[in-house]
């Protein structure tokens, strides 16, 4: 009873504190980018025909000039029609290019190697990486951009989801929870990660830690390459605005989140040890509940959930806000049951003796 009173007690001060480090210690990098650099920006593409023209698509409608990036585009072994929607959709733009991706370069495997492989055709000193699920914001490239300084070397922008669904929905709330805890910490200058589906990297960098070829492999590439990079002394900013918030294409089941969710957790080991440890207090709450019901009065237990679902729901609206995006009440109730079932599930799922599976590679 004593451990999950102590608990209960620290999470509300840890998820209170956080509530108000987001609402009043919050940053903004706004300035303007008047020197406009040659871009590189680097896709991995696999079995992506259902979503790689709206991707390139959004790329062609960039607000920046076309004779100042190039587009590197990798297939890696596609067996639909990726390569050949790609191919179509480039042959008249002189500034893109395709690239079949057969051999694997170092100790780079999947995404990674495809990475490395495109990295080393590029020819400019800013690489953005995104992916081909992903739509760009047409002020992508220079709100990206207006996060760097001399001393910075990975800029992250924001991911969500799109969708009508229901359970779209409720991923994109997912996703923006995450990372609004995630900008709560940036702000305080503490990293956590990065995305490598709306990410930029200074090839100073990018080559000082030797590319992903020489890093050692990671399901997820972009974690590995975000801490190689800091531990060369190199800063980091993350951005939280509508100009570099980029649109996924949402799991289409259950399935697909429960694999994608446990090659996230994969990666979560390599982040800093306070995010890890917010990790598994979070992750714990619903564990730590439900035996708790039995223990306690009926109010007190339903006095936590309440307080927990209140906290919860303020910190999302806030996060959804600042996108100038909204959501009816009845879906914050709903989002707390999402989480309710999807933990039990993951963390089930998680300890599986399965592989990761990825693009219909297994890790």
């Amino acid at each position: 009873m004593m451990v999950s009173v102590t608990y209960f007690i620290l999470y509300f001060t840890v998820f209170g504190a956080l509530l108000l480090l987001l609402l009043f210690h919050r940053r903004s990098y706004t300035s303007q980018v008047t020197d406009l650099p040659y871009v590189s920006i680097l896709i991995a593409a696999r079995n992506e025909e259902h979503n790689i023209l709206a991707c390139l698509q959004a790329i062609a409608a960039l607000d920046y000039p076309s004779e100042k990036m190039e587009v590197l585009i990798g297939d890696d072994q596609s067996t639909d029609r990726t390569r050949t929607l790609i191919e179509a959709f480039i042959q008249d733009k002189p500034g893109y290019t395709c690239l079949p991706i057969t051999g694997i370069v170092g100790r780079a495997k999947g995404k990674a190697n495809v990475l490395a492989q495109l990295a080393r055709k590029a020819n400019a000193e800013i690489f953005l990486f995104t992916d081909a699920d992903i739509e760009v914001p047409p002020t992508w490239v220079k709100a990206m951009l207006a996060g760097l300084d001399e001393k910075v070397g990975v800029v992250t922008g924001l991911t969500t989801v799109t969708g009508n669904r229901l359970f779209d929905k409720m991923q994109r709330m997912d996703w923006l929870f995450s990372i609004g805890l995630m900008q709560v910490f940036s702000d305080l200058d503490m990293p956590v990660t990065t995305m490598g589906n709306n990410m930029l990297l200074t090839r100073k960098a990018y080559e000082e830690v030797g590319g992903f070829e020489n890093i050692p492999f990671s399901i997820t590439e972009d974690i590995a390459i975000f801490n190689q990079i800091l531990k060369r002394g190199y800063g980091f900013r993350n951005l939280y605005n509508n100009d570099v918030l980029a649109l996924s294409a949402p799991a289409p089941d259950y399935g697909s989140l429960l694999e994608q969710r446990k090659r996230w957790m994969r990666g979560s080991v390599f982040m800093p040890k306070y995010m890890f440890a917010l990790f598994v207090l979070h992750s714990a709450y619903y564990p730590v509940l439900i035996p708790f019901f039995f223990k306690a009065s009926l109010g007190i237990a339903l006095s936590i959930a309440v307080v927990k679902l209140l906290l919860q729901s303020v910190f999302m609206h806030i996060c959804l806000k600042r996108l100038n995006r909204s959501a009816p009440w009845w879906h914050y109730i709903l989002f707390e049951l999402y989480l309710l079932v999807t933990t039990f599930i993951l963390i089930l799922y998680f300890f599986l003796p399965t592989k990761v599976k990825w693009k219909g590679r297994k890790y």
